[in-house]
């Protein structure tokens, strides 16, 4: 029976780009999302879906369904002086705030004298990625899972921040 929206999945994965391991939560805790929301990449979501309770599989993601194509138009010069006070290196990973308020991720590439190089491709863009999945659990969703989107299993304990910094506690 094939997985529905709106479902709670979770599974253990490990990622691979090539022989090297990106990504995994192997012997950890396990990936929770509700399914049919966009909450893990669309690729991952597609090899699962007629997956079973327990079941194991390698699934190859191209990177039109991962992170997308490289793009090497996503550049941009920034002058050196907005990062006064941070000790920049080339391939460091800088955090920052898009026009659309969301949090969007950048690469530094070059470090000039007077501007920075910054990429905004996702470091796994035009990436084919392996991913070795194994089905932990699959039930339908609370009433209120559905209406927040957030798995039981991810909302944070009593005191605790979602770490989202939507105010909740």
């Amino acid at each position: 029976m094939a997985i529905e929206a709106n479902q709670i999945v979770s599974i253990e994965y490990e990622v691979k780009d090539g022989d090297t391991v990106v990504d995994s939560n192997m012997g950890g805790a396990p990936l929770v999302f509700m399914f049919g929301k966009g909450q893990i990449i669309s690729g991952l979501e597609n090899g699962i879906v007629n997956m079973a309770i327990g079941e194991k599989g390698d699934i190859l993601v191209e990177p039109a369904d991962a992170y997308g194509e490289f793009n090497d138009d996503a550049s941009q010069e920034v002058p050196k002086d907005q990062f006064a006070g941070i000790d920049l290196a080339v391939g460091m990973t800088l955090y920052g705030q898009g026009e659309d308020g969301a949090t969007t991720q950048v690469i530094v590439k070059e470090i000039g004298e007077e501007n920075i190089t910054i990429d905004f491709n996702h470091p796994l863009a035009g990436k084919a990625l392996m991913f070795s999945v194994t089905i932990n659990n699959i039930r339908d969703a609370s009433a209120e899972e559905v209406m927040t989107g957030i798995p039981a299993e991810n909302k944070p304990e009593e005191g605790e921040s979602c770490g989202t910094g939507c105010g909740c506690h």
